[in-house]
């Protein structure tokens, strides 16, 4: 299944470990780790964020997506199911429209 993680980092601790030159060895151990299909860094209210898609296969995976991002830099994230195009067409819309509409 895939999952997208939007992940909001606060100023402390990354201001920090920008300073003292550790941020981006730190950003690139979890990304090594976890392997996304996909991560975007960007604006989150006015603070850093990223948004990451993983593939999960067990939702036992989750404390393994969520903990390095919470222990290294006091991150909050949220999950989020995804589907692409060709899942989407999977799902059979129409027979749910049938039954449901």
């Amino acid at each position: 299944m895939r999952i997208l993680l939007d992940i909001t980092v606060p100023h402390e601790p990354f201001n920090a470990l920008v300073r003292d030159g550790t941020a981006g060895q730190k950003l690139g151990r979890i990304i090594d780790e976890l392997k996304p299909e996909a991560i975007y860094f960007t604006e989150k209210d006015g603070g850093r964020g990223a948004v990451m898609i993983v593939e999960m296969s067990d939702p036992s995976s989750i404390p393994a997506l969520a903990e390095p991002w919470f222990l290294t830099f006091n991150a909050k994230v949220q999950f989020r199911v995804v589907m692409s195009p060709a899942d989407l067409q999977k799902a059979g819309l129409d027979d749910l429209g049938k039954k449901w509409g």
